[in-house]
């Protein structure tokens, strides 16, 4: 019975608004890109997962990462795809897995020493999961639906950054910090708005 409960207690009427405000709020951040100089020219940087990170410390890690899969969703009808939905797909796992490892960790104590660390630990997870879902599926379903070679993605790599040589070099030396990068960037702006924002849903 309490277990029937607790899941009635997380899907209750105004978790599902809480939800929808931060999913709304992810799929507008996603809609503002910028690219970094040292990754692939259609691998972007944007602070959607700083909503879905703050729906997952607000509310906890299952309603986090459902967060991140309605952000995705909202994208998708806002924006269509460009990548034959792969680029959603990659999105989506490495999302649910910066947004469980932070928020479960934070749930454990909810203290700020939690916060950082659930957020530390949850750039290394994603950084990894990134890479290694990229380097053994994403990017061998990208190559084979627009017929080149893995290798080939090396030329979307700005010349600037030519450490960059072959396929083994992307996944290490651009996918990898690039997820560092972005998940660092999204964590620091969570970590300075999730008072304000957690005080503000509170009164929802």
């Amino acid at each position: 019975m309490k277990v029937i409960k607790n899941k009635i207690e997380i899907f209750s009427i105004n978790n599902m608004v809480k939800i929808s405000i931060f999913a709304a709020m992810a799929g507008l951040l996603a809609l503002f890109k910028f690219p970094i100089p040292i990754a692939p020219s259609f691998m972007t940087v944007d602070f959607g997962d700083v909503a879905t990170l703050l729906s997952g410390f607000t509310l906890g890690p299952v309603l986090g990462g459902i967060t991140v899969i309605l952000k995705n969703l909202i994208n998708l009808m806002l924006n269509g795809t460009t990548t034959a939905y792969v680029g959603e797909l990659s999105n989506t796992i490495v999302g649910v897995t910066f947004v469980v490892i932070s928020s479960l960790i934070y749930w454990c104590k909810k203290t700020r020493k939690a916060a950082i660390l659930g957020l530390v630990f949850g750039i290394i997870g994603m950084s990894f999961i990134a890479t290694f879902s990229n380097y053994f599926v994403i990017f061998p379903i990208y190559a084979k639906i627009f017929h080149i070679r893995v290798d080939g993605f090396v030329k979307f790599v700005p010349k600037s950054y030519n450490i960059v040589k072959n396929y083994y070099d992307l996944m290490v030396l651009s996918v990898l910090p690039f997820n560092i990068v972005k998940g660092t960037l999204n964590a620091i702006v969570t970590f300075l708005v999730y008072k304000k924002i957690s005080k503000a849903m509170k009164k929802i």
